[in-house]
């Protein structure tokens, strides 16, 4: 899922394409095996959230423009080039090699 070639890491996706589900997002959870992906979302809030989390804001390619981690009770700021964030437990972004610049890909792509 994330990266190309050799260096890339698959993990277990779950996708929030409806508002509701991208409303309750990760709300609730104590762990998340994998990541999350919101779509379309711009930003993302932590209020109420149980764990610190890694956020990877990505544009219409799905490319990485930024990743943060975010603890709960955080207002994220919108990034205007971003059309999908990746939520994932924090430290998990790191482990990927999930960053800036990198491509994130879709089971349904093929890749």
């Amino acid at each position: 899922m994330v990266g190309h070639g050799p260096e890339a890491v698959t993990v277990p996706l779950e996708i929030a394409a409806s508002y509701r589900a991208r409303t309750r997002g990760l709300l609730g959870r104590d762990s998340l095996d994998g990541a999350m992906l919101l779509s379309p979302a711009n930003s993302v809030h932590t209020f109420r959230m149980r764990m610190p989390i890694d956020v990877a804001y990505l544009d219409r390619r799905l490319r990485v423009i930024s990743v943060r981690t975010m603890r709960p009770g955080r207002l994220g700021r919108p990034r205007l080039r971003a059309r999908h964030v990746l939520e994932a437990e924090a430290g998990a972004m790191a482990r990927w090699g999930v960053r800036a610049g990198v491509r994130v890909s879709l089971p349904s792509e093929g890749n």
